[in-house]
């Protein structure tokens, strides 16, 4: 089947970009194992799709460690940190009063989208999805591919600094 090869291959070509972004993804490492390393909590705040990542990090054979699923009556403390997962503006509202409470957060969204709010962003830039016919009249929209692909790699970096950290 000629589509599922180019789908292929748009894939590997996403995942490709995605990888770019590796300092990025490393900073969201870093502030993540902060609250672990300081006894807080991860709070994963991730809105539709993107909740599949959610799932991978709480649910998961390997859970992010010290995460927990974010809800509106969440109490945060200084220890804590926040992973906001969006399509593109679900977490802006979040984002905004997370900002103003000056809890430190990442945030993760798969369309294109800039802000200053997050002390770490990363947008993944997938606004019209990925062509899998020749005639590019055939698109899919993998954003929760390609945000669990950059979890993948964050929880990884995040396990080789917590393993760093205690020895």
């Amino acid at each position: 089947m000629k589509e599922l090869k180019i789908f292929s291959a748009q894939l590997t070509k996403l995942f490709q970009q995605i990888d770019g972004h590796k300092d990025t993804l490393e900073d969201v490492a870093r502030l993540l194992a902060q609250a672990v390393i300081s006894e807080g909590t991860i709070c994963l705040a991730a809105f539709g799709e993107m909740k599949a990542v959610a799932a991978a990090a709480l649910d998961g054979d390997e859970p992010l460690p010290s995460a927990s699923e974010w809800k509106p009556e969440s109490i945060l403390t200084s220890a804590d940190r926040v992973f906001i997962l969006a399509k593109k503006d679900e977490g802006d509202e979040l984002a905004g009063r997370l900002s103003d409470a000056a809890i430190p957060f990442a945030m993760l969204c798969a369309e294109s989208k800039e802000t200053d709010l997050p002390e770490v962003f990363l947008s993944l830039g997938i606004d019209n999805g990925i062509p899998v016919a020749e005639t590019g009249s055939r698109n899919v929209m993998p954003h929760a591919m390609a945000a669990l692909y950059a979890y993948h790699i964050i929880k990884l970096m995040m396990d080789e600094m917590l393993a760093e950290e205690s020895y």
